[in-house]
């Protein structure tokens, strides 16, 4: 019950704001698997997701203390790690003999990405902080 309440108690405008993240998010994970960049390049390197992280770096104050900072945090963690896993692919891709492993590096990275989008949005629609 007190979930609910305090579910409650965030404004609308706060709860938008993460729903139109998540959105950004989504449509460069649907360019990376539309186009022939990777998902994780097109998620890092892509408009949508820079602007979805600049949004939550500029709206971070307003949800402070709200169940919806943990899905800032959570965006803004999957941005940076995406970002690092995709320089490790790239450094791997550059000694040639890590090619295969750069692959399987940027894929792995793509699913990770896909997963937390996912789970992320939907913890969203339940009202739920993530943990």
């Amino acid at each position: 019950m007190a979930d609910i309440e305090a579910a409650d108690a965030v404004p609308s405008s706060s709860l938008t704001i993460a729903q139109v993240i998540y959105g950004l998010h989504a449509l460069s994970i649907l360019i990376g698997i539309t186009s022939a960049v990777t998902i994780v390049g097109a998620f890092v390197f892509g408009i949508p997701s820079i602007i979805a992280v600049v949004i939550n770096y500029a709206y971070r104050h307003t949800v402070r203390g709200t169940f919806i900072e943990s899905h800032f945090n959570w965006q803004i963690r999957t941005f940076w790690f995406a970002l690092l896993w995709f320089m490790v692919g790239v450094m791997l891709f550059v000694t040639l003999i890590g090619i295969p492993l750069a692959w399987i590096v940027c894929v792995a990275a793509g699913v990770w990405v896909i997963y937390r989008v996912a789970r992320g949005w939907l913890m969203l629609q339940d009202r739920k902080p993530i943990t």
